[in-house]
Parts: C-alpha cells; sequence; structure tokens
C-alpha cells in the first residue's frame, strides 16, 4: 500500500525534531557518568596510549552508528538492536541483544548510582548508591520523569563548565599533585590500547538514543545520520581535550588512582573551587541520566515479559500509575545488589561489554540490508571491532559476562522453543 506523501517524505506533523534537536538527544545521552569516571580505569589499562584508545572506542561506536542509523531508517518505529535482531536474525537473536541490553543498562545505572555516590561522599559510596537507587525507584513509581528539554539543558550547562575545567588547565596546570599515584608498570601496548578502548566505550554509550526517536524526527533517513555523526564529533573532541589535559597535567598514574579524576584535578588546580561545582555538577547530570536509563531498562523488561521471553508477570502494568511496577522494583534489586558486589571500574567494564555484545546484534543485523558494499564493509569491522575489545576487557569481567548472557540467551531460547 502506498504511503500517504506526507509519510513518505519525512513530513508527518508529530515528526516534531529537527537535526539540532536530534544532535542535542545524542550529545545529552553520551555526556553522562563516563565523562565523570570512565578516564581512570582506562588511563590504568592503555596508559600514555590513552588518546590512541580513545580512537579506537570512538571508531567502534562510529561504525555501530552508521549501522544503527542504517536500521533506524529502515524500522522508524522500532528502536534498539532488540527489534532490529528480531526482524533480520530472527526471535533467539533479538532475545539476547534484548538480554544484553538490560544486563549492560543495569551494570551501567549501577556504576552511575556509584558515580554520585563518589562525588557526594566517597568514604560511604556504596551507602550512598543505594539510596540514590532507592530514590529513582521511588520517583519512577510515581512517573516524576525529566523532560528531554530539561536534559539537553542541563548537558549543555555541563558542556560548558567542562570547557571552564579545560581552560583553566590548560591555561594554569597545578603546580602540584597530591597522592596517591598509581604505578601503570604493564599499562600500555596494543592490548592495553584496545582493554582501555573497552572502558572507554562506555563514556560513548547513548549516541544510539537518537534511533530511538526516530519516529518524532522530521526526514529520518537524513537527519538521523547527521545527527549521530555529528554528536559523536562533538562529545568525541570534548573527551580528547579532557584526556588531554588531565594526562598532561597530572600524569597518568595520577588519573588512574582516582574514581573521580575530573572533580579531584579542578580541586587541586588554581581555582579549586572547581572542584566542588564540577561534583554538583556531576550529581544532576548522572542523577537525570540514571532517572531515564532505569525507565528505559524496566520498559526492556517489560517488552521482554510481553513478548514472553521473561516470565508474564513483570508485564504487569499497575493500574495507578500506569508503570510495570514489578519490573520496575527487580531493576532496582539487580542494581542495589550490583553496587554491593561489584567495583566502579568493574561495573563500567561489565556495562561496556554487555553494551559491546548488544552494539555487535546491531552490526550483524546490518549485515543482511541490502546496501554498497562499503556499507557492508564498515558494519563488518563495526562487529569484529565489539568481540575484539570485549574480549579482551579484564578476565573476570569476560567471564561474568558471558556467563550472565549465556544464561539469558539460554532462557530465552529455551521459552522460544517450547512455545513453537
Amino acid at each position: 500500500m502506498t504511503q500517504p506523501a506526507a509519510q513518505t517524505r519525512g513530513d508527518d506533523p508529530r515528526r516534531a525534531l529537527t537535526l539540532p534537536d536530534a544532535i542535542g538527544v545524542g550529545v545529552a545521552a553520551m555526556v553522562g557518568a563516563g565523562l565523570f569516571v570512565a578516564f581512570g580505569p582506562a588511563t590504568a589499562a592503555a596508559g600514555k596510549l590513552l588518546p590512541l584508545a580513545l580512537g579506537v572506542a570512538a571508531l567502534v561506536a562510529v561504525a555501530n552508528a552508521h549501522a544503527s542509523a542504517r536500521l533506524a531508517t529502515r524500522y522508524p518505529e522500532a528502536g534498539g538492536a532488540y527489534a532490529y535482531g528480531r526482524e533480520r536474525l530472527g526471535v533467539p537473536w533479538g532475545h539476547l541483544a534484548g538480554w544484553a541490553f538490560i544486563v549492560g543498562t543495569t551494570a551501567s545505572c549501577s556504576a552511575m548510582a556509584l558515580t554520585i555516590g563518589v562525588h557526594v561522599w566517597p568514604e560511604n559510596a556504596k551507602a550512598i548508591a543505594i539510596v540514590v537507587v532507592l530514590a529513582v525507584l521511588g520517583l519512577n513509581l510515581y512517573r516524576v520523569q525529566r523532560s528531554a528539554r530539561a536534559a539537553r539543558l542541563i548537558a549543555l550547562a555541563v558542556l560548558v563548565l567542562v570547557l571552564v575545567f579545560v581552560a583553566v588547565m590548560l591555561l594554569a596546570p597545578p603546580a602540584t599533585t597530591d597522592e596517591p599515584v598509581r604505578r601503570l608498570p604493564d599499562a600500555g601496548g596494543w592490548h592495553g590500547v584496545l582493554q582501555g578502548a573497552g572502558f572507554l566505550f562506555f563514556a560513548f554509550v547513548g549516541y544510539d538514543r537518537v534511533t530511538t526517536v526516530a519516529a518524532e524526527v522530521r526526514r529520518p533517513g537524513r537527519t538521523i545520520p547527521w545527527a549521530i555523526g555529528l554528536a559523536l564529533a562533538l562529545v568525541l573532541g570534548l573527551y580528547a581535550l579532557v584526556a588531554a589535559v588531565l594526562t598532561d597535567s597530572l600524569g597518568e598514574g595520577w588519573v588512574a588512582a582516582r574514581d573521580a579524576p575530573l572533580a579531584d584535578a579542578a580541586a587541586v588546580s588554581t581555582w579549586p573551587w572547581l572542584g566542588p561545582v564540577l561534583r554538583i555538577a556531576a550529581v544532576i547530570l548522572v542523577g537525570g541520566a540514571l532517572l531515564t536509563l532505569f525507565l528505559g531498562v524496566s520498559r526492556t523488561v517489560l517488552a521482554l515479559a510481553r513478548d514472553e521471553h521473561l516470565p508474564p508477570y513483570l508485564a504487569t502494568i499497575d493500574p495507578r500509575h500506569g508503570v510495570p511496577r514489578h519490573a520496575e522494583i527487580l531493576i532496582a534489586g539487580m542494581i542495589i545488589i550490583a553496587v554491593l558486589v561489584g567495583s566502579l571500574a568493574g561495573l563500567i567494564g561489565l556495562a561496556a561489554f554487555s553494551l559491546l555484545v548488544y552494539c555487535g546484534v546491531a552490526d550483524l543485523s546490518a549485515l543482511t540490508l541490502p546496501g554498497s558494499v562499503l556499507g557492508r564493509l564498515v558494519s563488518l569491522l563495526g562487529l569484529l571491532g565489539c568481540l575484539v575489545v570485549a574480549l579482551l576487557l579484564p578476565w573476570p569481567i569476560v567471564a561474568t559476562g558471558i556467563v550472565v548472557l549465556a544464561m539469558g540467551a539460554f532462557i530465552g531460547w529455551a521459552r522460544h522453543t517450547t512455545r513453537e
């Protein structure tokens, strides 16, 4: 059936988001916890080759963004590799992507909660993180959400603040630094670069958020690829500046020893008041991102439960507030357990591993699309990049990720085959 002309051109009045709006969505999604904490474990792995690790992470993200943009323009009403894998590769692949998203996003939420903890009260970061998770659960159960416009305004304010930090560190770097400084005898080399890229991939997570609003974007076939590319370029430039001023001013060992390198660096700069300001900014930005991400993962659990990949009771909607109460409580419990048993670096790594698998399913799905040889080559390189970077993360993270994802994939496969 021929579509109405307005829909064919992408001029549907419901499609209100322009290119700047879509870029704002992508930048706001990426500038989060990773900016404030990912440079520590990444520097511990890559050492002086941190800029190269950042470039590798960006290339993997760009390749996956290319695949996601191609898939989103073909399936503008469906967002994410869960739908792409189901449509292009089959239901089990869709379930694997969905489960990887749940695991990766739950680990991301745990890392974000701990990020708030280390910026509020480092000595009691886990206790603060649990309080934050319970607060976010309460807000979500009562459908209290931040608006997209507020998210973009907060992200813009933080960007300006981070640029001020960069300027201070460049123009008047600290004369002395405080202890501790971590020794990096094994950092660097190709293995360290790829491992550092895995941690830094966590800092780029969110670029595909643009594809989830594809149904609201004007001319999605043209706007989405440009929005993703420009958002990635802006964020990469910001991260490159931050990495350069941190390592040049304070040294790789100093950065590697800290959970909150930006705030700690600002505190020893010539403008020490900037340290507390950055801590407040991190709490506001990461708290808002956590609120949104928590909502997203609970809705993914809801979708998987409705498709009978997960127990049906998780699809129950609270009649009063219209939220999947059981799914929200389950996710909150999983986040709290992860906070209690995991470290900040470990949770960042697990999030990166799971989300690299998720992105790999998107790359594999894009390989099945008709198109140019170049487009397929980019998707293939993205798939290989996701696999290599994921598998070269520290082995405890890889082992945990494989076990958790295998368990979820097996359960999904078993439920799918028993229904056929």
